[in-house]
């Protein structure tokens, strides 16, 4: 027998050891082994016959709980073994709540101990009713932008068009007793922070661990923060690659958008969103790291996580609703995506590292050679490495406007190959800028590049 998840050594037996018989109780059960070194050394225990005696009415009187404790014996010497079966109550030791995690031993507090309290009740922290929320306060754009998507899924038949705030929001499980739950704040409120602190993505683009060049906050409901952040990454963050085959030109990225987009999706439906901090991507030349605080279903460990496993959703009332979208799968096929998309572009399988905090996604790049043709060979593919970047695709939208004042957003869309989000980000920063101007009615008004875009004056764009 070895230490594991399930099995702890102690030398001697001391009163705060039973801490550790909380923590199995707590979680999947466990021997505590008096009489062994951390190495798995057989010491013994003189006091035995006095701890078989004692220790089960103490585990019971402080614990509230009936453990099986045997004398045992090896190489001649006298061990207590101590045996707890997992509790689906909640377990306490002078009102303090252990958790077995791994082969430790912590200490369940703030946001960790309320998730832990409501596993033991059935329930999950997204289920949790909200006071002093209606209906009347969800954003109903949000509303429309969902039925479209649920109906463009094919997961939700084209009645859903139809459907009233409230029906979706019963369909969805998202009403009890009257009360929205945590779930409906931060799918459909306009700002979910203002109910829960630290529910946004934050993005940094980094020279190294300590130089931020530039950053940016997504806000607003789930579905928004996802779209957003994907589109920032893309537009903003991210260089592609170009090569040419024949007169096609075929962009690159360094990370694959579709394991992105998985992984994305995969932090705001699965993380805790009770620990009060955001998302955090960090973007480095050739490196992308995904920070989500939150824990593994209990019992699982990183290696579980990256092999077939059936869903087990950390919030399964938001990822119901992302799922009626279409944006993901019930089955657990997330990884596999993210994978079969790293293939597809060359591009490493990221590291995927749970710490204390949280689980941290590291994507590491493999940067493109540059590929000569050679000479005279037909069909050949050069390759190079012109990179798009924030400014580049800024002076394609202010040639596009000089050209055609009145081209709408939808437009600038096909003509940049960047999504809707995109040009509306671009065109707010250039806004902000000073470089254009919108005149007239919203729907029926044109762009006017101001004098400071023109491109001779290329060098003032950021």
């Amino acid at each position: 027998m070895r230490e594991s998840q399930v099995v702890e050594f102690k030398e001697v037996w001391h009163d705060e050891y039973l801490k550790w018989l909380c923590g199995f109780a707590n979680a999947e059960g466990g021997i505590l082994l008096i009489g062994k070194d951390d190495n798995g050394a057989c010491v013994g225990t003189p006091e035995a016959a006095k701890l078989l005696e004692v220790l089960p009415n103490k585990i019971r009187d402080v614990l509230g709980i009936m453990a099986d404790v045997r004398l045992r014996q090896e190489n001649g010497k006298d061990l207590i073994e101590i045996q707890v079966a997992p509790y689906p109550s909640p377990i306490s030791y002078k009102g303090e709540f252990h958790y077995r995690s791994g082969s430790t031993k912590q200490q369940l507090k703030g946001a960790a101990l309320e998730t832990f309290l409501l596993r033991k009740q059935g329930r999950h922290w997204d289920s949790v009713p909200v006071p002093y929320v209606t209906e009347k306060n969800l954003d109903r754009a949000a509303f429309k932008q969902f039925k479209l998507a649920a109906q463009n899924s094919g997961r939700m038949d084209a009645t859903i068009l139809k459907d009233s705030p409230r029906r979706i929001l019963d369909n969805l499980n998202l009403v009890e007793d009257g009360l929205l739950r945590r779930a409906a704040v931060l799918l459909f409120h306009e700002k979910p922070e203002r109910f829960v602190p630290g529910s946004y993505v934050k993005i940094g683009f980094f020279k190294n661990d300590a130089d931020l060049v530039y950053q940016d906050e997504v806000h607003g409901n789930l579905f928004e923060q996802a779209r957003q952040t994907l589109d920032l990454l893309l537009t903003k963050y991210m260089k592609a690659y170009i090569r040419y085959e024949g007169l096609t030109r075929i962009e690159r990225y360094l990370f694959p958008p579709e394991a992105l987009r998985e992984l994305i999706l995969n932090a705001l439906v699965h993380r805790d969103y009770g620990s009060g901090a955001p998302i955090q991507i960090r973007v480095y030349e050739d490196q992308l790291w995904i920070a989500n605080d939150g824990l593994l279903p209990a019992g699982w460990t990183v290696e579980h996580l990256l092999t077939s496993h059936a869903s087990k959703p950390h919030n399964p009332l938001i990822a119901g609703a992302f799922f009626r979208t279409g944006q993901i799968e019930s089955w657990g096929r997330g990884i596999e995506k993210v994978r079969r998309a790293c293939a597809e572009n060359n591009t490493d399988f990221p590291v995927f590292r749970f710490e204390p905090t949280g689980l941290m996604v590291i994507f590491k790049a493999k940067m493109p050679t540059t590929l000569t043709s050679q000479e005279n060979a037909p069909n050949t593919t050069q390759e190079t490495t012109q990179e798009t970047t924030q400014e580049t695709t800024q002076e394609k939208i202010l040639r596009l406007l000089r050209q055609a004042p009145g081209m709408t957003r939808r437009e600038l869309a096909a003509r940049t190959g960047l999504s809707d989000g995109g040009v509306k980000y671009h065109l707010a920063l250039l806004t902000r800028r000073g470089l254009i101007r919108h005149v007239g009615p919203t729907k029926k008004g044109q762009w006017q590049v101001l004098p400071r875009g023109d491109t001779a004056n290329r060098e003032e764009m950021p």
